[in-house]
């Protein structure tokens, strides 16, 4: 039993350092991918309806993980003594435990996602400075820098009021367009 358990670390092992290795240089990244299917099933599976919870946990990175502590908890049960069959319920309980925690893990780091977008129609409110002279009275465009969601963006600009000089702190009132806004002197 110890030959399986030195084998399964050895392997698991050597997998989830190929695995670090070749995230290294990016490879093993996700990519998202269209699927154009049309079912007609009920999914009542009683979890967050995302299919079975078991299978939502397997991957590459969960799997050689669990092998890993699979073959290094057995081990390690072996070493201090405990009989062959306690050394494999040790193993299986190291394993499964891990498996548990990397998927964890890695569906937690999923949810860190976000697709980085610039909302224009958020920026009501905020304040900028002026980065090319406003015409006044609507007479043209000029541009500012605003902060918006955490980065500087640069959007055209109009005023109703009179003409705003450059380095001018200004305040958004209204969105335009999709790359102008409306601003007065803050």
């Amino acid at each position: 039993m110890e030959t399986v358990f030195l084998v399964c670390a050895i392997t698991g092992g050597t997998l989830v350092v190929c695995l670090l290795v070749a995230g290294l240089f990016g490879f093993g990244s996700e990519h998202d991918v269209d699927h154009d299917t049309d079912t007609d099933a009920d999914h009542d599976a009683g979890d967050d309806g995302h299919g079975n919870a078991l299978f939502g946990m397997l991957s590459v990175r969960a799997l050689t993980s669990a092998l890993l502590f699979f073959g290094l908890g057995g081990m390690t049960a072996r070493y201090y003594g405990a009989d062959e069959l306690a050394a494999f319920g040790t193993a299986l309980g190291a394993g499964a435990g891990v498996l548990y925690l990397v998927a964890t893990a890695l569906r937690a780091m999923k949810r860190l996602r976000s697709d980085g977008t610039v909302r224009v129609e958020r920026a009501v409110g905020t304040t900028g400075t002026v980065y090319l002279r406003v015409p006044g009275e609507r007479a043209g465009s000029g541009k500012v820098h605003l902060a918006l969601q955490n980065r500087t963006v640069e959007y055209q600009a109009v005023t109703a009021g009179g003409e705003l000089p450059t380095g001018r702190p200004v305040k958004v009132v209204a969105v335009v367009s999709a790359d102008t806004v409306e601003v007065e002197p803050a």
